[in-house]
């Protein structure tokens, strides 16, 4: 568990009342915990937005890159200052239950099943993403699945109810669960000869497509939207609200979303702003 707390070194300084000859905390040490899913971080668009929030504002923005599932059961613990994740029914109850102050979009890209360029299945060119793994199913061939209740798992899980699979049957054989990132799935996905769902995002930064390739995208079913939110202050002291509000306002405001939509990689634009401008 991340810790907020003074170190016992720190904790014998207050003892001895020299509190007030400490130095004041540097800029160096201001800094913010966000809780987040793993695509934002090995797309790579963090890596190229935060250092302008910093430049901007002096805050660092600390990065815990998991699945939204974890992310979000995290920041029900306290651990971070602000979400930024794509699940949107689970944003909407986490803020619905007292633990979010509000919920803001960001931005949107979308989901693409793919898998090894032979294409057992059949399901090259298809634009329904339930039927795609209807047949995926009835073919029983290889399926990666992320198995981590991430945002990407979610989506995956609801589709598959759509498409009337028993996953939990087939756990085990034809459908196998890495427990893992994007990243280390699309890794498996290769190895294997298997099919997978990935946002389109962490596919595009990918590079051991190996024989994989895009066979099913442009279902609507396959949208995929990102919010970030403030983690109640009220639940959990600690929270640093202002300085978590401030890289809100920044990703959601003109400056992030020009920032979200000049990240390309090969010339592609992974994410699509589309926070909306609210007025008093």
């Amino acid at each position: 568990m991340l810790t907020r707390f003074f170190s016992a070194s720190a904790a014998a300084v207050l003892a001895l009342g020299v509190v007030a000859t400490a130095p004041a905390l540097a800029d160096d040490d201001r800094f913010i915990i966000v809780q987040s899913t793993t695509s934002t971080q090995n797309s790579g668009l963090l890596d190229a937005i935060l250092p302008q929030f910093k430049e901007k504002s002096g805050i660092e923005v600390r990065v815990v890159a998991v699945g939204t599932g974890q992310a979000l059961k995290n920041a029900r613990n306290g651990d971070g200052d602000v979400l930024l994740v794509h699940a949107k029914p689970a944003e909407e109850k986490f803020v619905a239950d007292g633990f979010g102050v509000k919920r803001s979009d960001v931005m949107y890209n979308d989901f693409v099943i793919v898998g090894p360029k032979s294409d057992p299945a059949g399901i090259k060119g298809l634009s329904d993403a339930p039927l795609a793994l209807r047949k995926i199913a009835d073919s029983k061939a290889p399926f990666a699945s992320r198995g981590d209740d991430s945002g990407t798992h979610k989506k995956e899980r609801a589709l598959w109810k759509m498409a009337e699979v028993d996953i939990g049957e087939a756990s085990g054989s034809w459908y196998r669960e890495t427990g893992s990132g994007m990243g280390a799935t699309l890794n498996a996905a290769a190895g294997m000869g298997a099919y997978t769902m990935s946002d389109r995002a962490t596919w595009i930064a990918f590079k051991n497509k190996g024989e994989l390739a895009i066979l099913t995208e442009g279902d609507d079913q396959l949208f995929n939207q990102y919010g970030v939110i403030l983690v109640n202050p009220e639940k959990h002291a600690a929270v640093k609200k202002d300085d978590g509000q401030a890289f809100i306002d920044w990703l959601i405001g003109a400056e992030g979303q020009k920032a979200i939509a000049a990240y390309k990689v090969d010339g592609q634009q992974l994410f699509f702003p589309n926070a909306v401008k609210e007025t008093n």
